[in-house]
């Protein structure tokens, strides 16, 4: 019989949830900016065949775009090549799915709401991603026991059901107009330079209108992309509560024991060491294995504070 707690089997917003979010702030205007830039020259030439286009349309549909990455279907069908992801193997197949199973529906689940897939990495780590999506490694599969990998698979799910991954997927969709931008300026950089120096070297006139405007190309093309560091910068300092509350439902749906063992591998692999300094603590998307392990062995100590 099924002993979890009804409020675990469920999608739950929690604090860590709303905290999540916050770099969202930090990146939602500068891409309205940048899909307002984009917008410019395909307005333009929309113009030229007698069509005009509002810019509003842009990211409106950009909006559902985001929507549509929440379906199972798209998930799987675009998500999974932009992450570098592919199909498990039949061999990691056998390995992953029985232990996927057995921790979902212990967990009151449905296992196949949601789709396994593997990165060719020779690293432990695995991710939730979108809302049905559980990435791991082929490293993890190939080096973490059966038990270890229960609890690395219960950790993930129960980033899902705290609707953990919903800012990190909206994060990155609208990071996109930031970094197309961003190329954009840099390639345009690139080819003024060129023609500067191959058209118009004999100008020094010229030639100085043309380090201008690769000047301002490249502060722009920084200025964007310091706006993605300072994203990162952020979701990393408030993803770590996320990472801590997924550990706790872990040890709520029946896995601390099995995830304590995976940290533990981690540990031993040299990985999840305390960040020192601002710059390395502000860099790291985890907190210290050793921190998390600490927290969950007290919550197993003592379940009723949980």
């Amino acid at each position: 019989m099924d002993r979890t707690p009804r409020h675990l089997h469920r999608r739950t917003v929690d604090l860590s949830s709303f905290a999540a979010l916050t770099p969202l702030a930090v990146v939602l205007p500068f891409s309205l900016i940048s899909l307002r830039l984009i917008w410019i020259p395909v307005n333009a030439a929309l113009n030229i065949v007698g069509i005009s286009l509002s810019f509003w349309v842009i990211p409106i549909a950009w909006t559902l775009g985001a929507c549509c990455l929440f379906l199972r279907v798209a998930q799987t069908l675009v998500l999974t090549p932009v992450l570098g992801a592919r199909s498990l193997t039949p061999e990691e197949h056998l390995v992953a799915q029985p232990i996927w199973e057995q921790v979902s529906v212990s967990a009151g689940i449905d296992p196949n709401r949601f789709v396994l897939r593997v990165i060719d990495a020779d690293e432990l780590n695995a991710f939730a991603c979108g809302g049905h999506m559980v990435i791991t490694t082929t490293f993890s599969l190939q080096h973490l026991n059966q038990r270890e990998l229960a609890g690395v698979f219960a950790h993930e799910l129960s980033h899902h059901l705290g609707l953990h991954t919903i800012s990190l997927t909206l994060i990155h969709w609208y990071s996109l107009p930031i970094i197309a931008l961003a190329r954009i300026g840099f390639a345009v950089k690139n080819v003024a330079r060129a023609a500067t120096e191959t058209f118009v070297a004999h100008s020094s006139a010229l030639t100085a209108v043309g380090a201008v405007i690769a000047g301002v190309l490249t502060a722009v093309s920084w200025a964007f992309l310091c706006v993605l560091y300072a994203s990162d910068a952020v979701g990393n300092l408030v993803g770590h509560r996320s990472e801590f509350d997924a550990d706790q439902r872990s040890v709520q749906l029946g896995y601390g024991s099995e995830l304590v063992a995976a940290l533990t591998r981690v540990i031993a692999f040299g990985g999840g060491q305390r960040s020192i300094g601002w710059r390395q603590r502000v860099r790291a998307s985890h907190p210290p294995a050793r921190t998390r392990v600490a927290r969950i062995e007290a919550a197993l100590r003592h379940p009723s504070g949980i």
